[in-house]
């Protein structure tokens, strides 16, 4: 990955970061805050860079074909080196760690992983929110060891129930019942809180949104239609490619009305919407026609230890040097909050005010999605 990297000794020895500019809130919690008085809550963690899918949204089959490089294995970090990063990070007052890829489920063994962050405490005493974000082709072998490992929640990425749909986006071939078998598995296994994310690209899969809903509704699945964002350089992303949310929420209400839901804690990505008969919860989440960059409490570590600030972002700082470089965990967590501390990105906002690109700040490629997960 040839991603750019900011040195340790560029970012430790940056000043401090001053007040929130613009009267922005401080958050009423938290040990950290960034440039703008978001706090660090949420810690996203991608265990691999491979995935057994093509889908052109992420990792296009032309760009990421049978000759591609991934990481090799010791360029990732150990299990023991992502439970001690994510100590660190809960010690700054992060409360739910989610794992991501590539697929996570390619990572052997890592219910093993989930056992260990499982133990992480939280700096209220609330339990650890570990969640799991998969495309669901091994969860219904893995389901009751990652739920007896102390995972809690699931989300699935299912892009259309048609078949013949479901298998181009993968460009793998692979078929919506083994997806739908995933999803048996995990609520067999106990996981109570499932929500299946769909990816909404128009003219490829916007007649699957109906079918969805209705396969969804009444099963205590949260269904969530995600507007197509420019992650990465590789996707070919268009803005006439987008549908809006709001398209997506009059064509739902066809179905039956909805009613808006309370809002959720602060951070959530997804605006939530339940069916007014009760049958169940849907969600929208309109990164790119309703920016939320405004309250994002989420940072990245990448497979080999790099952080990234937000999802568009071009460079990532290496914690991996400092792990094997025989810092001690409070020199790691200094780190953490110099990096958090200059934290000002905003670039869904930022995006409408300039022209579509592929490069992110300085003309650097923005980091690929299978790098950093979603």
């Amino acid at each position: 990955m040839a991603d750019k990297v900011i040195p340790i000794a560029d970012w430790r020895s940056a000043p401090p970061a001053p007040p929130p500019a613009g009267g922005a809130a401080v958050p009423p919690s938290g040990l950290l805050s960034d440039r703008r008085g978001r706090p660090l809550r949420d810690l996203r963690i991608s265990v691999t860079d491979r995935c057994n899918f093509r889908c052109s949204y992420c990792m296009p089959k032309e760009i990421f074909g049978r000759d591609h490089r991934f990481l090799p294995h010791a360029a990732l970090l150990s299990f023991e080196e992502t439970t001690r990063l994510a100590r660190l990070f809960a010690a700054h007052g992060v409360h739910k760690l989610r794992l991501t890829g590539g697929e996570p489920l390619l990572r052997k063994n890592l219910e093993h992983l989930v056992a260990m962050l499982a133990e992480i405490p939280t700096v209220d005493g609330v339990p650890m929110d570990l969640t799991l974000t998969t495309n669901a082709s091994l969860l219904a072998r893995k389901a009751q060891a990652l739920k007896d490992a102390g995972l809690q929640r699931v989300t699935i990425s299912l892009d259309a129930l048609d078949d013949a749909v479901f298998r181009r986006m993968n460009d793998v071939d692979f078929a919506v019942a083994d997806v739908l078998a995933g999803i048996d598995a995990a609520q067999r296994a106990g996981f109570h809180s499932i929500k299946v994310n769909m990816v909404v690209r128009r003219g490829t899969n916007e007649q699957e949104i109906e079918p969805m809903a209705r396969h969804f509704r009444g099963t205590g699945i949260t269904l969530r239609f995600i507007e197509y964002m420019d992650v990465g350089s590789t996707n070919g992303w268009r803005m006439d490619h987008v549908l809006p949310s709001a398209e997506v929420l009059a064509r739902l209400n066809v179905i039956h009305p909805l009613e808006p839901v309370v809002a959720g804690p602060l951070g959530e990505t997804a605006e939530r919407w339940r069916w007014r008969d009760g049958g169940g919860e849907i969600g929208l989440i309109s990164s790119v026609t309703q920016a939320f960059c405004h309250d994002c409490n989420r940072a990245r570590l990448s497979t080999e230890g790099k952080l990234f600030l937000c999802l568009f972002a071009s460079r990532g700082h290496d914690l991996r040097a400092l792990l094997r470089g025989g810092a001690a965990d409070e020199q790691i967590s200094d780190a953490i909050a110099a990096a958090w501390g200059q934290r000002e990105d905003r670039y869904s906002e930022l995006r409408g005010l300039q022209p579509a690109s592929v490069d992110g700040p300085g003309g650097e490629r923005r980091v690929e999605m299978h790098y950093i997960g979603g």
